[in-house]
């Protein structure tokens, strides 16, 4: 008896990624790094992802960060997932937005040593990983998703961020 051949032949993955400037665009990744970025950080997530992506100033990062998470300040990234999920589960599309703030990531990126587009390549990873289901809300969490950023960073050509920077 002669058994079918089964080939296994995965969907094409569609990313539909809207990205907004609340701010002046120098210096700034193009809407195409942080699709490249996005993209990484799905490599093994959902087969159809919406996601909109926001570069805020100080005061509306402040703004958003108060309303959603009770702090007075403003903060590098913020995700909001409309649908969460484990480890992106690949039968379900993945809707949310991403929130940058520009000021903050600057500032950050100098005090770390990092290139603003490396800095804003790891945050971007971080916010899809949020979107994700990801969280470091205890040690463990918080070592699987630093292990998971830095591994999609890697491939993307960026150092290891939470490496100690030699002074």
């Amino acid at each position: 008896m002669k058994l079918a051949k089964t080939v296994y032949r995965p969907r094409p993955r569609q990313l539909d990624l809207d990205v907004h400037y609340a701010v002046p665009l120098i210096g700034l990744p193009s809407p195409e790094q942080f699709s490249r970025w996005v993209a990484a950080a799905l490599r093994n997530g959902p087969r159809l992802a919406q996601i909109g992506l926001r570069v805020v100033d100080e005061a509306e990062g402040r703004e958003l960060n108060h309303g959603y998470r009770g702090k007075d300040a403003a903060t590098n990234v913020l995700s909001f997932a409309l649908n969460e999920g484990e480890d992106c589960p690949a039968d379900l599309p993945l809707f949310g937005d991403i929130v940058l703030c520009a000021p903050v990531v600057a500032r950050e990126a100098a005090e770390q040593g990092k290139t603003l587009h490396a800095h804003y390549a790891h945050l971007t990873v971080h916010g899809v990983l949020h979107l994700c289901g990801h969280d470091h809300e205890d040690d463990s969490e918080a070592e699987a998703m630093e292990a998971l950023e830095t591994v999609i960073l890697a491939r993307l050509g960026y150092d290891n961020p939470y490496a100690e920077s030699a002074d």
